[in-house]
């Protein structure tokens, strides 16, 4: 569509098409005028750009993007599937969810496509099939479900601390004790709103993550595994800050300069995912093999690895420390 000015000398350009387009809201309008969608004089130009008389406005109104999710052939690790959920090892760098930023290319994209749009619709807007959420940076094993029955049964044993959730990390010093339980608030930094700190017991929401020493390399570089009783954002890289060791590759919660290694990513795994199958009732505990760059610290502890990977229950995991 095109539009010549001959009366609204003088005239602010989102002004005049607010009269002139009579479909479209001024903030619309603007936000067309911002996108280079309309031109003045074939220019983008601001929105508060004053009009003469015999220009000539070119606009073009672009096709609204689908609200919803749509499927993308990404490659996915798929670690386990039947026709009530889907395990999968998700890779470092991709992101859950679609959100402000992150519209597309998503784990959601790929497993509309991997599961021709068998996911349950429950999940909330742009999040079909997602029962919990890994950050975008942290690797490993994530449960999707296939039907509503199966996303509330999973949903109920993830808010009831009944599933088994581990995890390796590697941070940048050892910790001050082999063992130790951190119990606490977690809420958004009041300042800093990417990140997430402790804070007093009357706000925030309680976490709770046990943390085992595995291993220390000659560097001070430290092997944990960790096990979540809570599923707070930021949780385990939150808990190892607050103890004074922040994980390596870490870009919120540790300080580049002070890492003795060079890490090109965050070092925090999803290893180990224990739930009941939704529909048999089964005890499923599924392993998300361990990246390579953690091999230099798991390499030296194999046989407790595999004494780990047999563990049922929280008692037999007790046992071992």
């Amino acid at each position: 569509m095109t539009l010549t000015v001959s009366d609204a000398a003088g005239q602010r350009l989102d002004a005049f098409l607010a009269t002139e387009l009579t479909d479209l809201s001024r903030s619309r309008i603007q936000t067309l005028i911002k996108g280079g969608h309309i031109l003045l004089n074939n220019s983008k130009v601001k929105v508060r750009a004053a009009l003469k008389v015999g220009d000539t406005i070119s606009i073009t109104i672009p096709e609204e993007k689908s609200s919803e999710p749509q499927p993308q052939d990404i490659p996915l690790s798929v670690l386990r599937e039947d026709q009530e959920i889907i395990l999968i090892n998700k890779a470092p760098g991709m992101v859950v969810h679609p959100a402000a930023g992150n519209e597309d290319g998503t784990l959601v994209n790929a497993l509309l496509h991997h599961c021709t749009g068998q996911l349950a619709s429950e999940g909330g807007d742009g999040r079909p099939g997602i029962v919990h959420r890994l950050d975008k940076d942290t690797s490993g094993c994530m449960i999707a479900a296939k039907t509503n029955s199966a996303l509330k049964h999973l949903v109920s044993q993830f808010s009831e601390r009944q599933c088994a959730k581990l995890y390796l990390c590697i941070a940048q010093s050892p910790p001050k004790e082999t063992h130790q339980t951190v119990f606490n608030n977690i809420a958004r930094h009041p300042v800093h709103r990417q990140r997430m700190d402790v804070c007093n017991p009357g706000s925030g929401k309680p976490a709770i993550t046990d943390l085992h020493l595995l291993h220390t390399a000659p560097d001070g570089t430290s092997l944990i595994l960790c096990a979540l009783h809570t599923g707070r954002t930021h949780q385990i890289r939150v808990h190892n800050r607050y103890l004074g060791h922040p994980l390596l590759g870490d870009p919120i919660y540790s300080k580049p300069a002070r890492q003795p290694n060079n890490v090109n990513r965050l070092m925090l795994h999803a290893w180990r995912l224990g739930i009941t199958h939704p529909k048999t009732g089964e005890w499923i505990q599924t392993e998300a093999p361990i990246p390579d760059e953690f091999t230099p610290w798991t390499d030296q502890v194999t046989e407790r690895l595999d004494q780990i990977r047999l563990i049922r229950d929280s008692k037999e995991f007790d046992a071992l420390w």
